[in-house]
């Protein structure tokens, strides 16, 4: 497992987000965080889709990855949980059929995400 000990984000990373959005992910309301998931993937974002968590052990060591992160560490709570915005592989799983997906709000309730998300979207913590 490995330890993440910096759970904040650096002061351009914080300007940044500030210059573009008005806010940090910690603050920013709904409409506002799915702007910025989208606009880390237009920026190139490439995440860990592989490998898939077969076992509730391989699952845990993802969440004790996710655990430490800041609500302002968007980028590496989508790295690290393999987020995508289209279906995944051959069965084009998405956040719609995920347990953990409120559809009226619009929202992953997986504590160690607790993102918000489109219906067609998929991340590598999915579950029936």
């Amino acid at each position: 497992m490995s330890e993440n000990t910096n759970t904040s984000i650096s002061d351009e990373e914080r300007q940044a987000y500030l210059d573009k959005f008005g806010v940090t992910p910690a603050d920013a309301n709904h409409d506002i965080l799915m702007q910025m998931i989208e606009d880390q993937f237009a920026n190139g974002l490439k995440t860990q889709v592989e490998p898939f968590p077969e076992t509730d052990r391989e699952f845990g060591k993802l969440l004790d990855e996710l655990r430490p992160l800041s609500a302002d560490q968007l980028r590496e709570k989508l790295d690290i949980s393999g987020w995508l915005l289209e279906p995944y592989g051959e069965d084009q799983m998405r956040c719609q059929e995920c347990m953990y997906y409120l559809v009226h709000k619009r929202w992953c309730d997986l504590p160690e995400l607790d993102l918000p998300a489109k219906p067609e979207w998929w991340c590598r913590l999915w579950r029936i």
